[in-house]
């Protein structure tokens, strides 16, 4: 394999379409109170998938030296595990990518907000640097929270939370309260990607000692989470159309839910957690369709 091939491997670019779906969420919202531009969109989006990339190498880098990727992982082999990059190469693709998305972040923030907002300019700042703070800390170093079973928390906080109402406030330079209710649903759904990895990587976590929130409640009852996580998505996502909704249309985003509560019945009829495996996909890119479907209902 070619070493570009590496990198593509180690960036795993599967992953990038969940990721840019806050931004597709937040920028919709912005459009439904009438702003919009295309700069910033494009801008996040880089940004996004920055973050993304970023957290990519160091998951690969982080697990790799902890040994959690061995011949007992399920998933794709890694770039680290396999031997396509080394040590040395993954940190220093990791140090140049922090680089990028440090240029990304002031690019986006200059383009928002300009020098007459430097509040927002700071706050945003020190949002982006706790953006690429845990995109590293995930699995790297001897306190990587998600050896500690608080994976969950900062996936529905960044890839729901802040992704949708960031990406909102980008816009506007406001925030509603019921723009919460899609950041809800997207984080939720997003937790839901990572419990379904958990709930397939339970065996080896538990062996490496990887105390995710799984490996803590057990595989049967991290069914029932995931189940819990799906349900309050889609009530999140009904409560905002059913308020907010000024044309049929716009209940469109709704059929997202129709292949996720498929994969739930899936999941549920599962005992194996190698099984699960197929499922990832499924769940990813359906938050993605609800995102696309959502942006383009809501768009003006």
């Amino acid at each position: 394999m070619s070493k570009i091939a590496a990198w593509l491997n180690a960036a795993r670019l599967r992953t990038l379409p969940l990721s840019v779906s806050g931004v597709f969420v937040g920028t919709a919202l912005a459009n439904f109170y009438g702003k919009n531009d295309s700069l910033i969109f494009i801008l996040a989006l880089l940004t996004t998938i920055g973050f993304q990339v970023t957290s990519n190498f160091a998951n690969d880098y982080g697990d790799g030296v902890k040994g959690t990727d061995n011949e007992d992982r399920i998933g794709p082999k890694r770039a680290f595990q396999s031997g396509l990059l080394t040590r040395t190469e993954l940190k220093n693709g990791i140090i140049i990518s922090v680089a990028i998305c440090l240029v990304l972040v002031a690019s986006v923030l200059y383009f928002s907000f300009g020098i007459e907002n430097i509040e927002y300019f700071a706050l945003f700042g020190v949002l982006g640097f706790l953006s690429i703070w845990a995109a590293i800390k995930y699995t790297v170093g001897k306190s990587a929270y998600g050896y500690k079973g608080l994976g969950d928390i900062f996936v529905f906080l960044f890839f729901g939370l802040l992704a949708v109402l960031g990406s909102l406030f980008l816009y506007t330079k406001f925030i509603t309260v019921s723009a919460l209710l899609p950041a809800i649903s997207v984080g939720l759904l997003s937790t839901g990607v990572l419990n379904l990895n958990n709930l397939r990587d339970f065996e080896s976590d538990r062996k490496a000692n990887k105390n995710t929130m799984i490996v803590k409640m057990g595989f049967q009852s991290g069914k029932k989470y995931h189940y819990a996580l799906i349900v309050m998505a889609f009530i999140s996502m009904l409560f905002f159309i059913v308020f907010n909704a000024q044309a049929w249309y716009q209940a469109i985003p709704l059929v997202a839910f129709v292949p996720v509560f498929i994969h739930i019945r899936k999941v549920s009829r599962t005992k194996e957690p190698v099984l699960l495996d197929p499922e990832l996909k499924k769940l990813a890119l359906s938050t993605f369709l609800l995102a696309i479907l959502f942006y383009i209902t809501l768009i003006n």
